[in-house]
């Protein structure tokens, strides 16, 4: 990994980039996808996968994708009993953590006769994509179908594609049942997306998609969300930062660069600390961790685009400050006294403090939610929680005596505005 010594503020904004692709070619493929399904449903889902992915759809004949209950039950019995076991115990912390996000009506009498109230109410339907490959995400179902079923949505839809033997990983089948997913579609990509915007004759749109995916999946997300279907938020490569100080362990530290570095060749791990010794240590510790692992040429390329940083001069104050302006989706504070350093946090998806809390506890098991915001939208994005899943209706009763209290404000501020239509609807109430 490169080290930087000291860099001058100048120096930041090109240090905070991430490796972004040019997307241009993917734009104009994802768009005839979307269009292609939209305008063609079923079918044209049907010809896209076999397109892309070399296979047939296999479900019944009136209703192509459909993961039926005896695939569900076949994939879960391959399911060992241990991992099993690991399910059901991060979903219990995840459980836990987001129902005490419930949030609670508002209500308040703002001024004599006028109430005003403020209640959250789920999202209807809720569609959640998990992509395959050869990492396949069964720990981001637990992210996000646990919440939406803590929520009170009322229908959860499934869209993950199948492997390169056609079917789709038993873990990821069990995992979806075990948190009562409603319906599964074997169904990937771009065109998996737009099912879920638009629908099709088998498929019922939903108001929401949710979870991670490759370029080709995040640009048919942005697409769609210009169409008038939310998504859960704008993503890119995921990414790690750590604080290290000398209290910190370089092995502890480079194996949370080599976590994060392992999940893709576009993701980025960077280190932030107060001494070159420890900095030359960390990386000569990265070279040795990852000669063992299995996904090494993956880690390799995203160490590439990583970075350590070092601040000599200026010290702690200057390595926070660089940590707010790069806003990491996971921020480890791995330093002496690390609360403090975390209360001067203003940017980050989420933090995990101190040496014994690895970025791995919240992708799995802690109870955090580990889908969260990239590319420094951490600024202003929050990761996704159980709010996530709801969406917030407010109200308001004024009585006769309430409207008379507020109209002379009421008619006064829409004049000014030139809407005469607003006083008028206040002006024939009080007149009446």
């Amino acid at each position: 990994m490169e080290i930087i010594l000291n860099p001058t503020r100048q120096q930041w904004k090109a240090l905070c980039t991430r490796a972004v692709a040019d997307d241009s070619v993917i734009e104009g493929r994802v768009r005839a996808i979307l269009s292609r399904v939209e305008a063609g449903g079923d079918a044209a889902l049907v010809e896209i996968t076999r397109e892309v992915e070399g296979r047939d759809a296999d479900g019944a004949r009136n209703n192509p994708f459909l993961v039926s209950r005896e695939q569900i039950e076949a994939a879960s019995a391959q399911v060992d009993a241990e991992l099993k076991g690991a399910i059901a115990r991060a979903a219990d912390n995840i459980r836990a953590f987001h129902s005490a996000q419930m949030p609670q009506k508002v209500e308040v009498e703002t001024t004599a006769g006028v109430r005003c109230v403020r209640r959250s109410r789920p999202i209807d339907r809720v569609g959640l994509y998990i992509p395959g490959g050869s990492a396949p995400l069964f720990s981001t179902l637990l992210m996000l179908a646990i919440p939406a079923k803590i929520a009170g949505c009322r229908e959860i839809v499934l869209c993950t594609p199948a492997g390169r033997d056609g079917k789709i990983a038993p873990a990821v089948l069990y995992a979806s049942d075990f948190c009562g997913v409603d319906t599964i579609y074997s169904l990937g990509g771009a065109q998996a997306i737009a099912a879920m915007a638009f629908g099709t004759e088998t498929i019922a749109p939903v108001s929401k998609i949710f979870g991670p995916g490759n370029r080709y999946v995040t640009k048919a997300k942005q697409m769609v969300s210009a169409r008038g279907v939310a998504i859960d938020m704008p993503a890119g490569p995921s990414e790690v930062m750590v604080l290290a100080d000398d209290t910190a362990d370089p092995s502890f530290v480079a194996s949370d660069l080599l976590s994060q570095a392992e999940h893709g060749p576009d993701s980025q791990a960077m280190l932030v600390c107060g001494s070159r010794q420890f900095a030359e240590a960390t990386a000569a510790e990265v070279e040795r961790q990852l000669a063992l692992l299995p996904r090494k040429n993956i880690a390799e390329k995203a160490l590439e685009n990583s970075r350590i940083v070092v601040f000599t001069a200026e010290g702690i104050s200057a390595a926070i400050a660089f940590a707010n302006a790069y806003a990491s989706e996971h921020l480890i504070i791995s330093m002496r006294n690390p609360w403090d350093v975390a209360e001067q946090i203003t940017a980050a998806g989420s933090v995990f403090i101190g040496n014994y809390s690895p970025e791995s506890a919240g992708d799995y098991a802690s109870g955090t939610n580990h889908t969260l915001p990239t590319m420094g939208l951490a600024r202003a994005f929050s990761g996704i929680g159980l709010d996530s899943f709801m969406h917030s209706i407010t109200y308001q009763e004024l009585t006769r005596g309430g409207l008379e209290g507020l109209g002379s404000t009421i008619i006064k501020m829409a004049g000014a505005e030139g809407l005469d239509a607003h006083a008028a609807a206040v002006k024939i109430r009080l007149e009446k």
